[in-house]
């Protein structure tokens, strides 16, 4: 837990992270700040396609190894000077004139930024063993939103007379975090051979996972496994304005006590793993996911007009919201683990890409419903089918990871 692999988890979680929210938020509020219309502001959702359609490039980040540093750390370092060149680039432009070029630069950042994601995951899943990627994965996790939370406070420099250049270029120097971590670390030592063409890069990576005897359940568990919590997150905003509390008690209880469950539970989540296994873990941390789902259906079910919920609703809300991310976090570490255990280590950015972009499905298309589940089904009789959603993902972890089942065996029944 306090080797140098874990700093090396924090450096490169951060980086991984950073670059996520400057098309997502500090674009946005560059735009606005230069009175962009929302329509076109709303479009340039579409430059995040890189994250979702990673998977597509993947294989030859496998199967062609730079002439330097390595197979991880060379496509690492080559993401890494794209992301700072880019990002500097991006910040000459006026928003009210020339929007097209944003929109291209917008889109080479992403496609720099998920380069460098499948280059990091194939590395911290290459550089830790099976016991220690279940914390590593943790601190990797908090690191990552560490990342995000600078990228999106460096934007409120903007208040303050910094020119958006400016920021930008700061945006861009912070870069040289990852790009000095990536050139002190060793490449990670790989005992497979690496593809050595376009069919054991491309196809073979796919043709071994598809091969395994449970393939298809594994995908099912990937495919379930969240989708109770997507659902129920993605209706926190207005069930909590619905239960009278204000946007402040939103902002401070769900973004401030709730964030700090998260990153607690990330971590304490990859610590028990060390001691409970992945395996055993997954069916702890997802029962307690699904208990925190219920506790908001108890919560709108209290009388609000009562004296107790006068008094006591903004610590009711502060437990619950603290005990739902934190669960949230521990589902998170050992979902996450289990996704990089199952990837072979000879193709691992190919199988890791395409497993996190399948993660990605039932959550838009899922989340996308609720709207309409809530309105139809009421608040509370829509939180406990989120949480009983839960119950197929634990079920199909029966067949594919049998209470007791040993980190090793998990990795060997790839």
């Amino acid at each position: 837990m306090l080797s140098w692999k874990m700093m090396v988890m924090f450096f490169f979680g951060f980086s991984s992270g950073f670059p996520f929210y400057i098309i997502k938020d500090v674009l946005k509020f560059w735009m606005t700040d230069a009175n962009v219309d929302l329509g076109t502001i709303g479009l340039f959702a579409l430059v995040g396609m890189p994250y979702t359609l990673k998977f597509v490039w993947s294989p030859m980040m496998d199967g062609f190894v730079p002439p330097f540093l390595g197979r991880r750390r060379g496509w690492i370092l080559m993401a890494q000077i794209g992301l700072m060149i880019t990002i500097a680039v991006l910040g000459l432009f006026d928003p009210t004139k020339s929007l097209w070029w944003i929109a291209v630069f917008a889109l080479c950042l992403n496609f720099f930024g998920a380069s460098q994601d499948i280059a990091l995951d194939a590395f911290r899943r290459e550089c830790l063993t099976s016991d220690e990627l279940g914390f590593g994965t943790g601190v990797w996790m908090n690191a990552w939103r560490l990342g995000t939370f600078v990228s999106v406070g460096l934007s409120v420099l903007a208040d303050y007379d910094f020119t958006w250049p400016t920021i930008f270029l700061m945006l861009s120097g912070i870069m040289f975090v990852g790009i000095i971590t990536n050139l002190l670390v060793p490449e990670p030592v790989v005992k497979d051979p690496v593809p050595a063409n376009i069919k054991q890069a491309v196809v073979e990576p796919f043709m071994e996972f598809f091969q395994r005897d449970k393939a298809f359940l594994i995908l099912l568990f990937i495919l379930l496994e969240k989708i109770g919590d997507n659902m129920a997150s993605n209706m926190t905003i207005p069930v909590i304005v619905e239960m009278g509390y204000t946007k402040v008690q939103y902002f401070v209880i769900v973004k401030g006590v709730g964030m700090m469950g998260l990153f607690g539970g990330v971590i304490v989540g990859g610590s028990i793993m060390i001691r409970l296994g992945i395996a055993n873990s997954l069916y702890v941390f997802g029962i307690l996911q699904a208990i925190s789902t219920a506790l908001f259906a108890l919560l709108n079910s209290i009388d609000h007009a009562s004296p107790f919920w006068l008094q006591y609703n903004s610590a009711l809300l502060g437990t619950i919201v603290a005990f739902e991310f934190f669960a949230t976090g521990l589902g998170q570490a050992a979902y996450a683990t289990y996704m990089a255990i199952q990837t072979n280590k000879r193709f691992t950015a190919t199988q890791y890409a395409l497993l996190t972009s399948f993660m990605g499905v039932p959550g838009v298309f899922a989340a996308s419903m609720t709207g309409y589940l809530s309105t139809f089904l009421g608040w509370n009789f829509f939180y406990y089918c989120c949480a009983l959603v839960a119950i197929p993902g634990l079920l199909l972890l029966l067949k594919i990871a049998p209470w007791n089942t040993s980190n090793e065996t998990l990795e060997q029944g790839r």
